[in-house]
């Protein structure tokens, strides 16, 4: 297992268009893939889960993933993160 602490820093969090990117992007992946947040854990491939979730800009969220492709399924959500979603928001 591998894991990550992200910040989200985008206008709208993990919300709509964001959360589509993040699941389509979780989705490519064989690894078991899970978000916290607040100690609660939740599906990162499931539109529904993230979106229940609620989370917003400047949260603090893991992402963890389990499998074959863990690493670079880890990197890979990361990055979008990191990125504001293509937002174009200044880090």
């Amino acid at each position: 297992m591998i894991n990550v602490d992200v910040v989200l820093k985008n206008e709208s969090g993990l919300h709509a268009r964001p959360a589509s990117q993040f699941v389509q992007e979780a989705s490519k992946y064989k690894s078991d893939i899970t978000i916290v947040k607040d100690q609660n854990r939740y599906n990162a491939k499931s539109i529904i889960t993230i979106l229940s979730m609620g989370a917003g800009k400047g949260d603090r969220l893991m992402i963890e993933a389990s499998g074959e492709d863990e690493k670079k399924a880890v990197e890979a959500l990361q990055a979008l993160v990191d990125n504001c979603f293509d937002e174009g928001v200044a880090l």
